[in-house]
């Protein structure tokens, strides 16, 4: 099979342990985490060859997040070398009723620093089929939405699967020059991933008859969204995730996938969190693997959606989950007993 291409920031996690608050922590925990690195490294975990592409400053800090992406597997042969720090960002975990805080640090990066001469795309893509990036990538800079535009043109040309997860992050940029970026970038994009909130934020598409706040998910308003985002920008496949927020501890979890004018849902899984962070993104891994492996679009959805369940019940950001193990919630088994 042909690789899957990730291009995106790769930063540093810092966390207290547990359920610290931030006030109450003498030490963090470190791990290396980034959308599309998480995209790539669940990917690989699941077979599929990946490419992480992005740019790190050459140090020993570097050392230690290129270790963490070679220990699962996600090719490094493209990362470029300049700079002088990797971004990074700090969690608070959530419970229950208490919601989980990020404080981002990733100004002045040596990937925000990126520049086109970094990234050689036709020698990058060569012999890959997918090609994948997110919201996130371009908010970094000017510079990297254009580079993310050279990338996607290089990906067309080459005949590379386009697929982008929206990911808006309101610390990163607004929702004017959000959608403004976005927009030039989604003619090149053949498959959309969003979640309950991007396509009002980003593209000023609302749901109807929906209260995210509430936890209140209207169906039929998730189908006139993906239905309106598909004619709009011309693309064929559009997912979008459907979290209802019980609590922070405990979230009701589906997904949609809208393809030719047809809308498919997942069952709907109910999830005692134990880590949300990277949610989305194992949920957009889950997507890949099912279309790349002629999925039909029922069990694509059933698929991504199941996979995005298994990572929230896993501490860190990467779904470390195999094909088996998906395919067994997909069918059912979700009783949690202990295998022997």
């Amino acid at each position: 099979m042909k690789k899957v291409i990730g291009f995106g920031d790769y930063i540093m996690r810092l966390n207290p342990e547990g359920y610290l608050k931030f006030i109450q922590a003498n030490k963090f925990e470190v791990f290396y985490t980034g959308a599309e690195a998480n995209v790539c490294t669940s990917l690989s975990y699941m077979g599929i060859p990946t490419q992480f592409v992005t740019r790190l400053p050459e140090n020993m800090i570097s050392e230690c997040a290129l270790a963490t992406l070679k220990r699962f597997s996600v090719g490094t042969d493209h990362i470029a070398f300049g700079g002088e720090r990797i971004g990074l960002f700090y969690l608070e975990k959530g419970a229950s009723q208490r919601p989980s805080k990020i404080v981002y640090d990733r100004k002045y990066s040596s990937f925000s620093d990126s520049k086109s001469c970094d990234y050689d795309w036709k020698t990058i893509m060569q012999d890959a089929e997918h090609f994948h990036f997110t919201g996130i990538t371009p908010a970094l800079g000017e510079n990297l939405a254009e580079i993310c535009i050279e990338a996607c043109k290089t990906a067309k040309e080459l005949g590379l699967t386009v697929s982008c997860d929206l990911n808006y992050r309101k610390n990163l940029w607004s929702k004017a020059d959000a959608k403004a970026t976005m927009e030039k970038l989604l003619k090149y994009v053949d498959v959309l991933i969003a979640n309950e909130e991007d396509a009002a934020d980003v593209l000023d598409i609302h749901a109807s008859n929906t209260d995210i706040i509430s936890g209140k998910l209207d169906r039929n308003g998730y189908i006139e969204v993906a239905d309106k985002i598909a004619k709009k920008y011309n693309i064929d496949t559009v997912a979008i995730t459907l979290r209802k927020s019980i609590s922070a501890s405990d979230n009701d979890w589906s997904a949609l996938l809208y393809r030719g004018g047809k809308a498919y849902f997942s069952k709907e899984y109910h999830i005692h969190l134990v880590d949300r962070v990277g949610g989305g993104d194992s949920f957009g891994a889950g997507l890949i693997y099912g279309l790349l492996n002629g999925f039909d679009e029922q069990k694509t959805i059933e698929y991504a959606a199941a996979a995005s369940c298994l990572k929230q019940t896993i501490e860190l950001d990467v779904n470390l989950s195999k094909p088996d193990d998906i395919l067994a919630l997909v069918g059912g088994d979700g009783s949690g007993r202990v295998q022997r």
